[in-house]
């Protein structure tokens, strides 16, 4: 990733001295889904746009510019980015601090707040799995619509400003276990991205875990599921550095 992608504000001397910066995470999906899909419309990854969404229990967004991670939504850890199964993802850092002198918490007990209490199980009450809380949201349960409400906003905002730090976007793809098999998830967060060229067919949306293009005919921004496959991507990497 360039510097100003991963570089956090913080003393410069931090980075040199503790390597804190971002990282990412969910790297071999996010290269698996991209190179497909290059193959898939027969392009080159040189000159083309594309914003990967690796949405499940745990999430993240990639925007991939010439074939290269040009910035990522999670960062020197898991936690940070998307509102997850259990991770709250982004939130006012002072919150930490806060809990601690107002509820005397501890580190330990505020790290496993934020990993294992909150997001859409924080939020809604119900589960940390999308389909207990699809299943909660239709039978009237508020709070889990709001889950899924906060999930699907939260992808489109980094949807949004990839885009614009990209300079544009060609293709959108979905991927992990949330993003091959929810239709409502998947519409929910293209919903209102049609200015950027993002335009979703119902019918070919329909579909759980194969691979396929769901966009309109005529769509500027060519939107793909496409199941990842990590162990294969893994396993031509390490072929690579074999041979080397």
């Amino acid at each position: 990733m360039p510097a100003e992608s991963y570089i956090y504000p913080l003393p410069y001397e931090l980075y040199e001295e503790q390597g804190i910066r971002r990282y990412g995470f969910h790297g071999t999906s996010h290269k698996y889904v991209s190179e497909r899909v290059a193959a898939m419309l027969g392009k080159s990854l040189e000159g083309t746009k594309i914003i990967t969404c690796h949405l499940g229990n745990g999430a993240s967004l990639t925007a991939i510019k010439d074939g290269k991670s040009f910035d990522t939504s999670m960062g020197m850890t898991p936690l940070e980015g998307l509102v997850m199964g259990t991770r709250c993802g982004d939130i006012d850092p002072a919150i930490v601090t806060f809990l601690m002198n107002k509820d005397n918490m501890t580190a330990d007990q505020v790290d496993n707040l934020m990993n294992k209490k909150s997001g859409v199980l924080g939020i809604s009450g119900v589960s940390s799995d999308f389909r207990d809380i699809e299943e909660a949201a239709a039978e009237g349960n508020k709070r889990a619509q709001l889950a899924l409400d906060k999930f699907a906003y939260t992808v489109k905002k980094y949807i949004g400003s990839y885009a614009a730090a990209m300079g544009g976007l060609d293709v959108l793809v979905f991927t992990a276990g949330l993003g091959e098999n929810s239709a409502p998830a998947r519409m929910q967060v293209c919903e209102g991205l049609e200015f950027l060229g993002v335009q979703i067919d119902e019918t070919k949306n329909n579909i759980r875990g194969k691979e396929a293009e769901i966009s309109k005919d005529g769509s500027k921004v060519k939107v793909y599921v496409i199941p990842t496959n990590e162990e294969l991507m893994i396993a031509r990497d390490t072929k690579a550095l074999a041979v080397k």
